[in-house]
């Protein structure tokens, strides 16, 4: 699990699947309203509270999006009620939770070598598209409106995988502060200059 304050009332949270499977935890058990969820929750906010010093002083809005075979990203943010300030304490939060799933496939790589290699692996599974980004001498690869549902997404998932990590940061933050390097059909444009 790794935490973020986005700012003085909101953190971002990011699990993977592994992080949910130690709590005992799947993915379609955040859709249901469960003792082990909201036990989740509470710990999350817990650590939150810990390491960055995360108060919450009334109810929480809680938005999950789920990321395609990499985990999920959390969005907690504490909005300030005064009449639950004085009766709050950790046995109650109330939490409006709300659920989406993102199709996109957003991966961080350590050197434009490892995407290089993999623009020559995805070449076998007919993918050209993508968009690449670097940020903080990192290249970040966004498949989104062009991942076929015809494709092994288990099979993609782990060349993507092979080579780069899922990121943890989201793509808004990276369309922000990052520089866009090649826009769309980028694994075309690696195969094209590179092989």
């Amino acid at each position: 699990m790794r935490l973020e304050r986005l700012n003085y009332n909101k953190i971002k949270i990011f699990l993977t699947f592994d992080d949910l499977e130690d709590r005992g935890l799947t993915k379609e058990d955040l859709w249901k309203d469960s003792q082990k969820v909201h036990q989740l929750f509470r710990d999350m906010i817990d650590e939150a509270s810990a390491e960055l010093g995360f108060e919450v002083s009334g109810s929480l809005n809680v938005e999950v999006y789920a990321l395609q075979a990499q985990g999920m990203v959390v969005i907690v943010t504490s909005t300030e009620h005064e009449e639950l300030e004085e009766e709050f304490n950790d046995d109650y939060i109330e939490m409006q939770v709300t659920v989406d799933e993102c199709q996109e496939l957003f991966y961080v790589f350590q050197s434009f070598d490892h995407l290089i290699d993999l623009a020559k692996r995805l070449r076998g599974l007919n993918i050209n598209g993508g968009t690449i980004y670097s940020h903080e001498q990192m290249f970040y690869l966004l498949l989104d409106e062009d991942v076929d549902t015809d494709w092994d997404i288990d099979t993609l998932i782990a060349l993507l995988s092979e080579y780069g990590t899922p990121s943890t940061m989201t793509i808004h933050r990276i369309e922000e502060y990052g520089k866009l390097i090649m826009k769309h059909s980028a694994i075309k444009q690696i195969n094209t200059y590179f092989n």
